[in-house]
């Protein structure tokens, strides 16, 4: 996956774990049904709205509270193709990684892009297009490797083959 584009879903401050994927939904680790709860503690027709290839928007600190891997399998799962956010709490960040999820942290699309707008992300070049409001914004592209990772579809299945 060199690129993404769709439509955004977007949240401020300290987004938590626990408003990812509630602990209540903690007693599996099926994809499909934490998908099936992402986001409901606080956006309850987030799994009603979201389309394969959405992406997430948000403020700083993203991620923050437990080191739970589920969260980022619940975004993934749910369809969502990256997340953007102006900085993530850094076990969320490796997490997302670790299972294949982009996320890229810039300050300015975080601010400059609303619920709704279409957006497009060049994940060789880190460039964020809101192609709603014709802004772009600087992203930190991601290394080579880590690439690799995601394309893989995370750690696990980069490292099998190897």
């Amino acid at each position: 996956m060199k690129t993404a584009k769709g439509s955004v879903f977007k949240y401020g401050d300290n987004v938590d774990t626990d408003v990812i994927i509630p602990a209540r939904y903690l007693n599996t680790s099926d994809p499909a049904e934490l998908a099936a709860h992402c986001m409901e503690d606080i956006d309850g027709d987030f799994i009603k709205k979201v389309k394969c290839g959405d992406i997430i928007v948000a403020d700083k600190n993203f991620g923050c509270g437990s080191s739970r891997e589920h969260a980022p399998i619940a975004i993934k799962a749910a369809g969502v193709a990256c997340v953007i956010a102006e900085t993530f709490a850094r076990i969320f960040y490796r997490n997302s990684i670790n299972i294949g999820l982009p996320i890229i942290e810039c300050a300015e699309a975080a601010r400059g892009i609303a619920a709704g707008d279409e957006v497009e992300i060049d994940f060789d070049s880190g460039i964020i297009t809101n192609l709603t409001k014709g802004t772009s914004f600087q992203g930190q592209a991601f290394p080579e490797f880590m690439q690799q990772i995601i394309a893989a579809e995370g750690l696990v299945n980069y490292i099998n083959q190897r």
